[in-house]
């Protein structure tokens, strides 16, 4: 299947999917099976990190176990926290101070989540098998996937307007 299309219909289905529910554990857990499910092999990993008491903590996931805990500004979780931005790392061993939870992971994206005063809340973290697994197609659509959860539990994120 296409990509565009394949993230179309993901998108449907995750809306409809957490429509109503507001439990971030239940929200979490349901749209990292979502993703991983509809996107199959190619997504190695995806979870959520929480920021929680000045760090990133392990959250729901689905995939080989991970790392529980990221400083502010470590690994390509930690700086795209603290960039407030998505990052699309092409290749992990080329990224300074990346953290290695599994030697399998060969290229990630990382998409902050927002709450409505703009500070990030948790971080979507996807891990590849391949090199260069991800581009800007990924990376416009899993930031609406992590704007509609966003919306979902933490409100509506004011718009740049």
């Amino acid at each position: 299947m296409e990509k565009e299309k394949l993230y179309a219909d993901l998108l449907l289905q995750l809306s409809g999917l957490i429509e109503g529910e507001t439990c971030e554990v239940s929200v979490l857990a349901n749209a990292a099976a979502l993703l991983r499910e509809m996107m199959g092999e190619r997504f190695f990993w995806v979870g959520f990190y929480l920021v929680r008491d000045g760090q990133l903590v392990l959250g729901p996931f689905q995939g080989s176990p991970a790392c529980y805990r990221i400083a502010h500004g470590r690994g390509v979780c930690g700086t795209a926290w603290a960039k407030q931005q998505t990052l699309v790392v092409p290749d992990v061993e080329e990224f300074p101070g990346h953290i290695a939870c599994s030697s399998l992971s060969r290229s990630e994206i990382v998409v902050p989540m927002t709450g409505p005063d703009g500070h990030v809340r948790a971080v979507l973290d996807i891990d590849s098998r391949e090199l260069n697994a991800f581009d800007n197609v990924d990376a416009r659509h899993l930031e609406q996937a992590a704007a509609i959860i966003s919306q979902a539990l933490y409100g509506k994120v004011p718009s740049d307007s």
